[in-house]
């Protein structure tokens, strides 16, 4: 299980698809470097008291305290670095609001057997 010290939903759109991720950081300490993760793309959400668990594609959990979505300095740094670099690909990554439904807005993307396609661009 992740745990992180900061997070952030974010929505990565290439193409027709369109999956949501956990893009994770954790403090490093005294003597340490901070770290981050972005996980599998997520398929399920369990909604506890104080903390989000996202399961991603790959079977790992992220628990994410509810009370720490953001990110610090470095991983707002690599984030902002991924959203640009994605653009020279036509793939667009949308940091999600804090306040955003992650249930409702799980349910019926990303999962297996389910449509995760967007509509068709014109």
């Amino acid at each position: 299980m992740n745990i992180p010290d900061r997070w952030v939903v974010v929505e990565v759109v290439s193409d027709k698809t369109k999956l949501h991720r956990v893009f994770a950081c954790w403090y490093g300490g005294w003597a340490g470097s901070d770290s981050w993760q972005i996980n599998s793309g997520i398929v399920g959400v369990d909604d506890q008291s104080k903390y989000f668990d996202f399961e991603g594609h790959s079977g790992s959990i992220y628990r994410c305290n509810k009370n720490s979505y953001g990110l610090h300095l470095y991983g707002s740094s690599v984030l902002n670095n991924l959203i640009e670099k994605s653009k020279e690909k036509d793939i667009i990554i949308t940091v999600l609001p804090e306040d955003t439904n992650w249930k409702e807005l799980i349910d019926g993307t990303n999962v297996a057997g389910r449509d995760n396609k967007t509509e068709e661009r014109e």
